[in-house]
């Protein structure tokens, strides 16, 4: 052989390795969960609706270059209905720390309690993220020492592949000065070999940064799972507390998933802040004493039996009466006394069935509801939290509801909520958070309950109404006002129910303005119970 040249066919034996390498180059995957097309469409699309996900990718930015990958594996592990993670040796080094984490997150026992609320809500996978930012921020911090690892074993890894490819680019140099016979010319032949042996020094660099990466990894392993089970249970609570925030406002979890991503951050935003978020357990707790009590109600239910009537009602028919059915030949007589509206029934006095017309509540906004009870509760609270408790009870009737705040004679504001349509939380919001100040009149509101009653009696023929006063205080009401509500409540036939909270004794005792006004009136001393108004979503 010319000590000038080699042959082609011994320079890509000894290169031939690398060759391999630099044609099929290892996939590397940047993001630990495998997404489909939509999953990632989901990502992509809150994160540029959500400002709060863009402010903590950018902080965390500060300390970890890949930190939007991070939050994207964390969010699919939230996001997914059953979330499947790439094996660690396919991963990029520098994005092994993310497949630590996202692991020992799945592996959390808080994961599965997370993953109920949020799997397939973009909403609610965004906020457990967001829940989870302090926790991702002091993991980040902590594992500066296998970032920096990870990211020289990532640099070390594309040397090596870049090594082999320039193995891949002397040998095709080689390949076009080769003669008819092969041969190579000296110096490229040279250039061939230099390739390869940069190649094998860039791969050993690559194992020992891969080696040490690892080292640090596994150091840091028992940190990363505490850090996670801490960060998946905050998620799961905070996903959990806004849920039952949800719910106790009466926003199921259909409607929010229908929503924008911007109306229901905002609507959460709402719910948390100020007074509302204070006013969640009690409201929660009155709607659920409410639908209790609709569970128990009876439809014309008897009162205090007082005697034997006669009639047709085969509800209250005396048991003597039905044992004549079990005699054939006197069937044809029960026939004919029920025909004639002459069967023998138990008489009852007591509470008239619910009513058919709207449901009206008169809720006291003046100045004095905002004095706090037992348990920090304020009069505005109570009485606001039994309001949305009606607005229920009217709904599940399919009856009308209409909310009236007042206080002094010239502060009025009216909410109307029509039972045939669903009502918008926000209408329901914007009614719970109203307060008007003042002082205290009962003739303007009631005379606009009336109103109502009477208007919806001419347009719908609907009488048999209810309204319901809350309040602290009591006015005078003049004696010309009284004799034409009296008028009207005798047509209309509606029904007024009087709730005082927290009154001196004067003002519901025996001839009261209450007292004569209401057909029924209760007084309210405690306001962390909502049983003492019971009886009330038993009758309304």
């Amino acid at each position: 052989m010319d000590e000038e040249t080699e042959r082609l066919d011994a320079l890509t034996q000894q290169a031939g390795r690398w060759l391999a390498l630099s044609a099929s180059p290892a996939e590397r995957h940047t993001t630990a969960v495998v997404a489909g097309p939509y999953d990632r469409v989901a990502w992509r699309d809150v994160y540029a609706r959500s400002a709060a996900l863009r402010e903590l990718a950018a902080q965390l930015l500060t300390r970890h270059a890949h930190a939007p990958d991070l939050l994207a594996d964390v969010f699919l592990c939230a996001y997914q209905a059953a979330p499947r993670l790439r094996d660690s040796t396919v991963m990029a080094p520098s994005r092994l720390l993310h497949h630590q984490v996202v692991t020992a997150l799945t592996q959390s026992p808080g994961f599965a309690a997370l993953r109920r609320d949020t799997a397939g809500d973009a909403y609610a996978a965004a906020m457990a993220v967001l829940a989870q930012a302090s926790a991702l921020r002091g993991l980040l911090e902590r594992s500066r020492e296998v970032r920096e690892r990870t990211g020289r074993a990532d640099r070390a890894r594309q040397e090596a592949e870049a090594a082999a490819a320039a193995v891949g680019e002397a040998l095709r140099q080689a390949a076009e000065k080769a003669d008819g016979q092969g041969q190579v010319p000296a110096p490229v032949a040279a250039a061939v070999r230099r390739a390869v042996g940069a190649a094998e020094a860039a791969e050993d660099e690559a194992r020992r940064e891969d080696g040490a990466a690892a080292q640090a990894m596994a150091a840091a392993v028992p940190g990363i799972r505490s850090a996670a089970r801490n960060a998946a249970s905050a998620a799961a609570e905070a996903v959990r507390q806004e849920a039952a925030l949800m719910g106790a406002w009466g926003v199921d979890a259909g409607e929010t998933e229908r929503m924008p991503f911007e109306e229901r951050a905002r609507l959460a935003e709402r719910l948390r802040s100020g007074r509302l978020a204070r006013w969640a357990e009690l409201i929660g707790r009155f709607r659920q004493m409410a639908a209790g009590e609709r569970a128990r109600k009876v439809e014309h239910a008897t009162g205090e039996l007082v005697g034997v009537t006669l009639g047709d009602d085969l509800s209250r028919v005396i048991p003597s009466e039905l044992a004549v059915l079990g005699v054939p030949e006197l069937r044809a007589v029960f026939a004919a006394r029920y025909a004639a509206g002459e069967l023998m029934l138990y008489d009852s006095r007591g509470e008239q069935g619910t009513g058919r017309g709207a449901v009206i509540a008169c809720v006291d906004t003046s100045h004095s509801m905002y004095a706090e009870g037992p348990g920090g509760v304020t009069r505005e609270a109570w009485s606001k939290a039994c309001a949305l408790a009606l607005l229920d009870q009217a709904r599940h009737a399919g009856r009308d509801f209409v909310g009236i705040l007042f206080s002094a004679a010239d502060k009025l504001q009216v909410f109307r909520f029509p039972g045939d349509r669903p009502a918008r939380v926000t209408d329901v919001l914007d009614f719970a958070e109203t307060f008007l100040g003042g002082g205290t009149d009962f003739q303007r509101p009631l005379g606009t309950a009336a109103k109502i009653l009477e208007e919806e009696f001419d347009d719908a023929s609907r009488a048999r109404g209810d309204i319901v006063l809350i309040t602290d205080d009591a006015c005078e009401v003049s004696e010309t006002w009284t004799r034409l509500w009296n008028e009207i409540k005798r047509r209309l036939d509606f029904r007024l129910f009087g709730i005082a909270i927290a009154t001196p004794g004067t003002a519901t005792a025996s001839g009261s303005v209450l007292e004569s006004l209401c057909d029924n009136l209760r007084t309210v001393d405690d306001l962390t119970d909502v049983h003492t108004t019971a009886d009330l979503f038993r009758v309304i």
